[in-house]
């Protein structure tokens, strides 16, 4: 593991977690506005209308965050830009570098003091970005580490658009060595419910696969949006039009269990969740992910895979199966080997696509919410604040 060089934050700053502030959004940002709003956002501020198309690509374009960087600008612009369309958003507290530089972890502090993470995984034929839509979740899925503290807020379309540009910036930089150096897939499956916060995720997704200048121009298809099962913004997304990959966390195939592991079950039961799924499927002819983490003696009972296998069969749906990253002190583990194997045998058999993740940044607290924790922990064991209020 390597540690990444960051900016270091002093505790006695006022952006230091020692300020007690509540959960706010943050300022306007460029990434916010689609470009006719730009447009009508600089000619506010006494420039130019062609200035929103030239910030557009700087930013969106040549993934330059810093108006001080974009030198073909008036400088006295550049200061009043700085305030009006590019805050502040993110502020690295870590970096955390493992698998020889392919996989990268980094740990935001946003301007409330929330906090998210972000990891870039490279790949020899792609690069991936596994973005944050909450700081915190509220869907409390006790083996998750995000769940387990609780939501602090939504993210606003820059905060989630930011991390991207970010992430998409470091692979473009080249230092993802053994990958094209270019961001080519984005996963909302960092810490957070996106469809929690649905206005703001949609137009995320918009903004990352508008054409430049206007967005970043990804392609949707290359774009995954996970869920534990909101089933109406499941039905709200299919009407979207989008071709978006719809990734389920399901983690059990069967309510009693399920009702535990994934606590919105108890609202939403598994036929439901399953049946606004192979909707979305039939409507965007795209294949539904199901995500389902392998814990031993809990979800991992050969007739629970017979199980999944039956809703499954013929189905447009792809199991991937996750190899549990265990949080500090829980009471959950990894199922044995030999028995993920049975598992996937018994998929297969029924003759469903079945995969297993590739696990990625264990050395780094890889699962989404172990860094925030491992951070929130450290301060709690220095005094200076405590959980609950960052998380106030």
């Amino acid at each position: 593991m390597t540690i990444l060089p960051v900016i270091p934050t002093s505790p006695d700053t006022p952006d230091a977690v020692t300020t007690r502030r509540r959960p706010t959004m943050p300022p306007r940002h460029l990434a916010d506005l689609d470009l006719e709003a730009r447009k009508a956002a600089v000619t506010e501020l006494g420039l130019p209308a062609f200035r929103a198309k030239q910030l557009s690509t700087h930013y969106f374009g040549r993934l330059v965050r810093d108006p001080e960087a974009m030198t073909d600008l008036p400088a006295a612009a550049r200061s009043t830009l700085a305030g009006d369309l590019f805050p502040t958003l993110l502020t690295a507290q870590r970096e955390l570098t493992c698998d020889d530089g392919a996989t990268r972890k980094t740990l935001w502090r946003l301007h409330d003091n929330a906090m998210v993470e972000s990891v870039l995984m490279g790949y020899p034929d792609r690069i991936t970005a596994c973005v944050s839509s909450q700081a915190g979740c509220g869907m409390a899925c006790p083996f998750c580490a995000t769940g387990q503290a609780g939501l602090t807020r939504n993210l606003s379309v820059a905060e989630i658009v930011d991390q991207v540009v970010y992430l998409a910036g470091v692979a473009a930089s080249g230092a993802v060595t053994g990958s094209p150096p270019r961001l080519s897939r984005v996963v909302f499956m960092g810490m957070g419910e996106p469809l929690a916060n649905y206005p703001r995720v949609i137009q995320a997704v918009r903004r990352l696969t508008a054409p430049a200048p206007e967005g970043l121009g990804l392609s949707q298809r290359h774009i995954t949006v996970s869920t534990v099962g909101l089933v109406p913004a499941m039905r709200r997304l299919i009407a979207e039009e989008l071709s978006v990959t719809l990734a389920l966390s399901l983690h059990a195939p069967d309510d009693d269990l399920r009702d535990e592991l994934v606590p919105v079950n108890q609202r939403w039961k598994v036929a439901e969740v399953l049946d606004a799924a192979f909707d979305y499927a039939a409507q965007t002819g795209r294949r539904i992910s199901i995500e389902y983490a392998l814990i031993r003696d809990v979800n991992d009972q050969p007739w629970r895979a017979d199980l999944l296998g039956r809703l499954l069969h013929g189905k447009l749906a792809h199991v991937n199966l996750i190899p549990l990253n265990p949080t500090p002190g829980s009471k959950w583990d990894a199922s044995p080997k030999p028995v993920e194997r049975e598992f996937v045998r018994r998929l297969r058999e029924a003759g469903v696509a079945t995969t297993v993740r590739d696990t990625r940044g264990r050395e780094i607290d890889g699962a989404c919410g172990q860094l925030a924790a491992s951070e929130l922990t450290a301060v709690d064991a220095g005094g200076s604040t405590t959980r609950a209020e960052v998380a106030r």
